[in-house]
């Protein structure tokens, strides 16, 4: 029996890209494409799925998270712009409804792999910076994936996220570069994906 989907963004480059992915394999069954110009809790009652993915605009994913938790549907959260409190206010959702549900960042395994070896630098060198560098169509600065390594920089050096200086660059020709700067006396380091 395959898994239920319902892929909230169909229409844009990633929603594009998961259907394909979502509809090749066996274990799940997409069972509707959400776009901007239809009702998620309507389409959600309609179609009765078990997981949400959502590819949508930055800043659009603590709403839609929202919407799938409460219509009883575990969510993928993909979409950029995502704050901590936001993912904060889905997981207390998440527990109090008992459901599970991911907010991811950044699907790279690079970038996984970046921000694991950036956890281990930080244990030997504190002074740390992050450069992000995105398309000029990406709407949200600096990037879900550059305040998500901040936010562990942060936790692993005992400052707060936002003293992890992120400096953000749109700009024609980049697609989506992220640097993690170390910086000690007489050494540099840099962990670039």
């Amino acid at each position: 029996m395959s898994t239920r989907v319902v892929l909230v963004g169909a229409q844009g480059r990633m929603g594009r890209f998961c259907a394909q992915l979502i509809e090749e394999h066996p274990d799940f069954e997409l069972v509707c494409r959400v776009t901007s110009d239809q009702s998620l809790p309507a389409e959600l009652e309609r179609t009765d799925p078990e997981v949400g993915i959502d590819f949508t605009r930055a800043g659009l994913g603590r709403k839609h998270g929202e919407a799938l938790l409460r219509a009883g549907v575990r969510p993928l959260i993909g979409t950029s712009g995502m704050q901590p409190e936001d993912d904060q206010h889905l997981h207390e959702l998440a527990l109090e409804l008992k459901l599970g549900g991911l907010v991811v960042p950044n699907f790279a395994l690079g970038i996984w792999l970046q921000q694991k070896l950036a956890l281990l630098a930080a244990q030997h060198m504190d002074q740390v910076e992050i450069l992000e560098e995105h398309h000029i169509h990406k709407t949200d600065a600096p990037s879900g994936t550059a305040l998500d390594t901040a936010l562990q920089l942060g936790q692993a050096l005992g400052r707060p996220a936002d003293q992890i200086p992120v400096h953000s660059v749109r700009l024609p020709g980049l697609h989506s570069n992220h640097t993690i700067l170390f910086g000690a006396p007489g050494q540099i380091l840099l962990i670039t994906h």
